[in-house]
């Protein structure tokens, strides 16, 4: 039996009780209790929740689990010394240690992410980064995994977190599975970008605007800055210095991320080859795509798409 230790807080998302559904769904497929969940806090008892509702817990003293999962919450919390000591000493007796959100600033404090990658919700990525520079934070990430420690993004991406935990206790097929009851419409991978491009960018000024519109809807065509520009009636000069201004990056960046953003959510989709995603994107060829992919997701397309191929069926 797998014995899994949720530690939870005062004012904790109960959003991050979600992922627990994962282990609880696996033993009702298999028909045994392979996981055992034990909510635990610091102190036992009763702990609020950010909305107020109160959930029963067990005090984590001196207590082994083989994995530990800490939850997060909005804003970011504060980590008793209790809980941090408990982390240290638990790093040395559990197989795991896992965190959920804003979970992982516990994580940092205790010293447990020092030299390894990790990641957070986006929102607190760069202030982890500040906070902690010895740790890798990786705010583009839905899960990571470096050695015993595992992390992920922002509350929902505790699921995937979850469902990944599950598929290297007891293999990809379940997971699969337990995804397919909870109605998840897919377990993404960990490299997955955290937010769509498609949707989050966006400027200021109706000429940048319109120049970013045409993208979207000619990310075959060869969009060029200089084609860009010409749309947004600028030079190419003013255009190049606009964009940057108001995207954060440059037009041939934006362009590349617009590009993989879309191939991906073609690759999930399951409809189309290699070949035909990179020519409808504007890749040219696949070794193209495969490059911008590993420059965007830190993965090429085939993992991508083999991920999506077995969750379709």
């Amino acid at each position: 039996m797998h014995k899994i230790g949720f530690i939870v807080y005062p004012a904790f998302s109960p959003m991050n009780l979600a992922a627990t559904s994962v282990f609880e769904t696996a033993n009702w497929k298999i028909g045994s209790d392979a996981y055992e969940v034990t909510l635990l806090s610091e102190h036992g008892g009763p702990v609020a929740t950010s909305l107020g509702s109160k959930i029963q817990t067990s005090s984590f003293k001196r207590r082994t689990f083989d994995t530990l999962i800490i939850a997060g919450s909005i804003p970011a919390p504060a980590a008793t010394p209790g809980v941090l000591n408990y982390l240290r000493s638990a790093f040395h007796r559990s197989r795991r240690i896992a965190s959920i959100c804003t979970g992982a600033l516990f994580l940092a404090e205790a010293g447990l992410l020092d030299g390894r990658r990790a990641t957070t919700h986006w929102y607190y990525a760069k202030e982890m980064q500040r906070r902690y520079p010895k740790v890798a934070v990786h705010e583009d990430r839905i899960f990571m995994i470096d050695g015993p420690i595992w992390t992920s993004a922002g509350m929902s991406a505790g699921v995937d977190l979850a469902l990944a935990l599950l598929a290297d206790d007891l293999g990809t097929d379940l997971a699969r599975v337990v995804a397919k009851i909870l109605v998840v419409y897919h377990r993404r991978a960990g490299g997955q970008s955290q937010f769509s491009t498609l949707l989050d960018l966006d400027a200021e000024s109706d000429r940048i605007r319109t120049a970013l519109a045409y993208a979207k809807e000619h990310l075959s065509a060869p969009l060029s800055v200089q084609a860009l520009a010409r749309v947004a009636f600028l030079s190419l000069r003013q255009f190049s210095r606009l964009f940057r201004e108001e995207t954060g990056q440059s037009p041939a960046k934006a362009i590349e991320r617009l590009r993989v953003e879309s191939a991906r959510r073609m690759m999930e989709a399951g409809r189309f080859s290699a070949e035909e995603i990179a020519r409808k994107n504007g890749f040219g060829n696949r070794e193209r795509m495969r490059r911008s992919f590993l420059r965007a997701f830190g993965q090429p397309p085939q993992t991508i798409q083999r991920t999506a191929s077995a969750l379709i069926q």
